[in-house]
């Protein structure tokens, strides 16, 4: 990460936690009505192939033993009606400007990975985390959908598991390798533009080549 990416990364997520500030208030208090405690998530995440830090999100499940899997269709039934409408805003990773500030990751980079996939996939691995991790990045814009389409017949954690480490794991690597070889300031801002277009109306958003983001 060069000097200039950590210093937006800082003065950014401050400025994120401010503005935002209303919105986390109000996101903790229906929270706490509708689903009690605990509030955030936490979960292990790499942020290289040895070195691991908690990544922290809204909660949006209920409790199981399954965390340490990729997210099917065998958790949806956890998923509560409230978390759901979180995660389709992505509203649920407001708590990871913590993980932004701390350096565990960056605004935009691969998205870190559990232990366990890193530990399946090191070749691939060796390689995407070379860059820091990123709440955002070109593979979950472009490919998450997709991701989530795949995975949502999946009925069992096993079922999951081996679509994602099949199918999933390479199709995003080869999109953080991407950005990897062709990473600009420029393009970081494009795609943080793209993923904070999600928080307003389908009218209002900017479009990327003809759709909307």
């Amino acid at each position: 990460m060069t000097m200039g990416k950590r210093i937006f990364d800082i003065l950014f997520s401050i400025y994120l936690m401010a503005f935002l500030a209303p919105v986390i208030v109000v996101i903790v208090w229906k929270l706490w009505r509708k689903q009690g405690r605990p509030i955030l998530f936490g979960q292990e995440r790499m942020k290289t192939q040895t070195e691991s830090f908690t990544l922290w999100k809204f909660r949006t499940m209920e409790p199981g033993s399954d965390d340490a899997f990729a997210t099917g269709g065998d958790k949806a039934a956890r998923v509560t009606p409230f978390g759901a409408w979180l995660r389709a805003r992505r509203l649920d990773e407001i708590p990871q400007l913590w993980n932004i500030l701390r350096g565990d990751v960056s605004f935009v980079g691969p998205r870190p990975p559990l232990r366990r996939y890193v530990e399946m996939c090191p070749d691939i691995y060796a390689e995407v985390l070379k860059s820091r991790p990123g709440v955002t990045g070109l593979a979950s814009l472009i490919y998450s959908p997709h991701e989530a389409r795949v995975l949502s017949p999946c009925q069992t954690a096993a079922e999951t598991d081996a679509i994602y480490v099949g199918t999933c794991i390479p199709r995003k690597a080869a999109l953080d390798l991407l950005y990897q070889r062709n990473r600009t300031f420029w393009m970081d801002i494009k795609l943080i533009s793209w993923t904070t277009a999600k928080f307003f109306p389908r009218r209002i958003r900017p479009m990327r080549k003809g759709k909307w983001v």
